[in-house]
């Protein structure tokens, strides 16, 4: 079976699976009524009636001529057959079982009668059968009325029954499954709380067992989540309160040894160094911390754009900009503007040259696109730099950084419910794309 035709959800799953069993169910026991029950029925009217048909030919057979006429009034019998009557029905969908019932009624009456009987069908009556007997010693057709187990359609009830019962089953089945999947849905939509970054409050364990053996493994998950952040957040503190305290003093210190009339060389080259290892630091606590816990606010995606490239002009780096429309919508803006700004800083180290910023929506994201005239690189290579502590083969020896700029970029995008993707841009160079979702993965 094509995998096109397989229901994705539980529930459809469900509720398909449990339509398949009822019908299955109602063919075979329809089946069963069919062969076992309703057809045996109409054998045994076929026999009676047969034994009828015979007795009333055998007395009729042998009457005086003007009784004979008497009775041929009296039974509305035929000297020929209606032009209309054929000797077998074509068989008629519509009305399956019934067109059925009567197969099985003539094909049981010509075997319980004397050879040469001869027996007609009526199309424009269905059940209406004319039979040749014999009356005062003339052929004659008549049409006795047949028993009710013909006439009657037991199986069109049953299967309108059999169809009613499947669609309460499968409407029972639906309510059933809802129900058992609120609190999935429920888990679903924590699980998306704490991937954005937020806390979501404690699920109910109630309803069955194994759905609040779930409920019950989420919650003590998001507490062992809530710890792990707590004392991560407590470490990260203390690392840079550690670090950044002896590299204050060590300012001082240089300072106060070297005086301001010698050795320039010098004290530029330490406080260089003592400035690559305080934006390591940063980096590292962007990094591990990726302001998930910065509450999201109602913004505009281009006048953060448009202040960075002013910001970044001034530093004598100018970006060409080309706004789209844009709605205002939520997100965190120190998180976007720290995106943007690793993105712009390393179109400005890396690309240098053809610096050019595109924003548009459309079908529900923002998009920005930071272009530069660049070495262009391979798309495995461009991959590979949103990997922690991945660099490009034309990135510097000397450049301060630890490769964790574009991974802070892709952690921060997942964080609006976004992606970032590189693609060699038409030209020559590099385009790095951030599409942001309009719609707070949070809300």
């Amino acid at each position: 079976m094509s995998r096109a035709l397989v229901p994705r959800s539980l529930l459809a799953r469900n509720i398909a699976l449990l339509v398949v069993l009822v019908m299955l169910t109602q063919v075979c026991s329809l089946t069963f009524l069919i062969y076992y029950v309703q057809r045996p029925r109409v054998q045994r009217a076929a026999i009676v009636f047969a034994q009828y048909v015979q007795t009333l030919d055998r007395a009729l057979a042998a009457l005086p001529p003007d009784e004979g006429r008497a009775v041929v009034a009296r039974l509305d019998a035929k000297p020929q057959p209606p032009p209309d009557a054929v000797a077998a029905m074509p068989p008629s969908f519509v009305h399956f079982f019934r067109t059925y019932q009567r197969d099985v009624f003539a094909q049981t009456l010509q075997q319980n009668m004397p050879a040469g009987t001869l027996v007609l069908w009526q199309p424009a009556y269905l059940q209406r059968l004319w039979i040749r007997i014999h009356i005062a010693g003339s052929p004659y057709w008549i049409a006795p009325v047949i028993t009710t187990d013909v006439r009657e359609n037991p199986i069109v009830a049953a299967i309108a029954l059999s169809m009613g019962l499947a669609l309460i089953a499968a409407l029972t089945g639906y309510l059933i499954q809802l129900h058992i999947n609120r609190p999935l849905r429920h888990l679903a939509h924590a699980a998306r709380k704490i991937t954005a970054g937020a806390t979501p409050p404690a699920l109910s364990v109630s309803g069955p067992t194994e759905v609040a053996d779930v409920s019950r493994a989420f919650n003590e998950m998001a507490g062992a989540l809530r710890h792990a952040e707590a004392t991560r957040s407590l470490m990260l503190a203390g690392v840079s309160h550690d670090i950044r305290t002896p590299l204050t003093k060590l300012r001082l210190a240089l300072a106060l040894a070297i005086p301001p009339d010698k050795d320039r060389a010098l004290a530029a080259s330490a406080e260089g160094y003592l400035e690559r290892i305080d934006a390591i630091v940063q980096q590292f606590m962007d990094y591990a911390g990726s302001g998930e816990r910065e509450p999201m606010e109602v913004g505009d995606l281009n006048g953060l754009l448009s202040q960075l490239a002013a910001d970044f002009a001034g530093l004598g780096h100018e970006f060409e900009l080309t706004l789209g429309d844009i709605p205002p919508f939520r997100f965190r803006p120190t998180n976007v503007m720290r995106l943007l700004m690793n993105l712009m800083q390393n179109a400005v180290a890396y690309g240098g040259s053809g610096l050019a910023v595109r924003s548009w929506s459309t079908e529900g994201y923002a998009y920005v696109a930071v272009c530069d005239r660049g070495k262009g690189m391979t798309a495995d290579e461009l991959e590979r730099l949103k990997a922690p502590f991945a660099r490009g083969s034309n990135a510097s020896r000397q450049a301060a950084g630890t490769g964790l700029g574009l991974a802070i970029v892709e952690r921060i995008a997942r964080s609006h419910g976004g992606t970032i993707s590189f693609r060699a841009r038409e030209g020559g160079g590099l385009e790095a794309r951030v599409a942001l979702s309009l719609q707070s993965p949070t809300a």
